[in-house]
């Protein structure tokens, strides 16, 4: 049977909180308060502000980091229920995270055994501060969506976030719902996209249009 896949975002997405953002302002305050607006702005790309920053973050804050995650993350209304309703609408979940692989293993634990795949940025700690990277790296993001979309090449697609790290995904995926920032990107640039609050209206959606 041909693939069905949905690409979801983890931050701001299936998180309620840009829990990724927050581990930077709160590892590391200075330089993000200068350099995420330039990222937002679309003024600095994504690889070179996420190294400029992570990069000055100890190595031995990240089990410090790690409970940060835990205790401060929150999934948003309905997830659980459409997870548990997308096997049987003949769809499979991978998650694609700009953030790190495996704060979302950590959050999702409980709900792993439905989702196909985890892809993020992962991360070294073998030196005094953080360096990451990942198997999807090009000159402008750490993690390229896209490129994971193109792994996969589904017979059809829906691609689910809220932000800059989506866009270039949604910019190639047939069918996307999108929240917050990653709806303003696409306005600019006229491409159409089903807005969404939380997962209850993307599994409506989806039960609409099967």
């Amino acid at each position: 049977m041909a693939e069905r896949l949905i690409f979801c975002d983890f931050d701001g997405t299936i998180l309620v909180e840009e829990i990724f953002r927050d581990l930077m302002r709160s590892y590391a305050p200075e330089i993000s308060a200068r350099v995420l607006p330039e990222i937002l702005a679309l003024r600095k790309s994504l690889r070179q502000g996420l190294i400029e920053i992570l990069s000055t973050i100890p190595s031995q804050k990240w089990p410090e980091m790690e409970s940060f995650v835990l205790d401060n993350s929150h999934l948003r209304a309905g997830f659980e229920e459409f997870l548990a309703a997308l096997l049987g609408l003949g769809w499979e979940l991978l998650v694609v995270t700009g953030g790190f692989t495996r704060m979302a293993e950590l959050v999702l634990a409980p709900l792993r055994g439905q989702i196909r795949a985890i892809h993020g940025l992962e991360v070294d700690l073998s030196g005094p501060t953080l360096r990451v990277f990942s198997p999807w790296e090009d000159d402008e993001e750490l993690v390229v969506k896209r490129a994971i979309y193109a792994q996969y090449q589904p017979a059809a697609a829906v691609c689910i976030g809220d932000s800059v790290t989506d866009l270039r995904l949604a910019r190639e995926c047939p069918r996307v719902f999108a929240r917050n920032g990653l709806q303003d990107y696409l306005r600019a640039e006229n491409r159409a996209f089903t807005p969404f609050d939380d997962f209850h209206d993307v599994l409506t959606a989806l039960e609409k249009h099967r």
